[in-house]
């Protein structure tokens, strides 16, 4: 029996997309040195990258370090399969640091997720700094629950040294008053369904108001990427754009 071709215009319009990993190089040299790989917005209730597939960017690349940047689930039976991916993040003996998304905080029991990021060696980072040899690392928790402490973040932090910050929102940068080097977030999805007028309908912040949801931007504290993520949110579906990793070569 042929498949309608209604059928296949959909599932390579809407369902293709969430399946062709797009690998993302952003070059923003701050002195560091050091390769990142972002991974953003995993959502494994609505993934459709095999974990085998990051393993072989991770295995091609050799990042300094993992970031993974909010938004795992909020369905406690796909913790197993955040436990299946976070072990071949750890079998890389890369560096991985954390922070938590909005979807996080919807878990019934968030606990579950934090013994799962202790179990694999994934430093969670909430509202707090650690120095690296070379520069600092800020993460700052999810801005759009209320857990962003930005002052307790950046308390111990000082300009001797460059300061790289992870979050999940990114509409935090318009509250920071303090100036950055580079920062990496998500939870915007590059809008997802790349339709005319999505933010009006489903609002996300103040910078979708401004037509910013993607992308390297620039403002008076810094310089700020926003992955489009790899795992989709609400319909597990993608229109005009794809599921994304990020390098960022800093």
């Amino acid at each position: 029996m042929l498949i309608p071709a209604g059928v296949v215009i959909l599932y390579l319009l809407f369902v293709f997309p969430t399946q062709w990993l797009k690998l993302e190089r952003i070059k923003q040299p701050i002195g560091l040195n050091k390769k990142i790989l972002q991974i953003s917005d995993l959502h494994f209730d609505r993934l459709r990258i095999p974990v085998s597939r990051i393993s072989k960017v991770i295995e091609e690349n050799r990042p300094d370090y993992l970031f993974l940047t909010g938004d795992y689930t909020y369905k406690e039976r796909y913790l197993t399969r955040a436990a299946h991916y976070f072990e071949a993040f750890a079998r890389s003996g890369i560096p991985i640091y954390a922070v938590l998304g909005n979807h996080d905080y919807e878990l019934p029991h968030l606990q579950k997720l934090l013994r799962l990021f202790d179990a694999y060696g994934i430093k969670l980072l909430r509202n707090e700094a650690v120095l690296e040899e070379s520069f600092y690392l800020v993460g700052i928790d999810d801005y759009g629950t209320g857990h962003s402490k930005i002052n307790k973040a950046f308390q111990f932090v000082d300009d001797s040294k460059p300061i790289v910050v992870i979050t999940h929102d990114p509409n935090v940068v318009l509250r920071m008053k303090r100036p950055y080097n580079y920062l990496m977030a998500g939870h915007l999805h590059g809008k997802q369904l790349n339709v005319p007028f999505f933010f009006t309908f489903k609002p996300k912040g103040p910078l979708t108001a401004k037509g910013i949801y993607k992308g390297l931007h620039h403002d008076e504290n810094g310089t700020y990427y926003i992955s489009k993520g790899i795992g989709q949110a609400g319909v597990n579906a993608r229109f005009m754009v794809r599921s994304e990793l990020t390098i960022h070569e800093l």
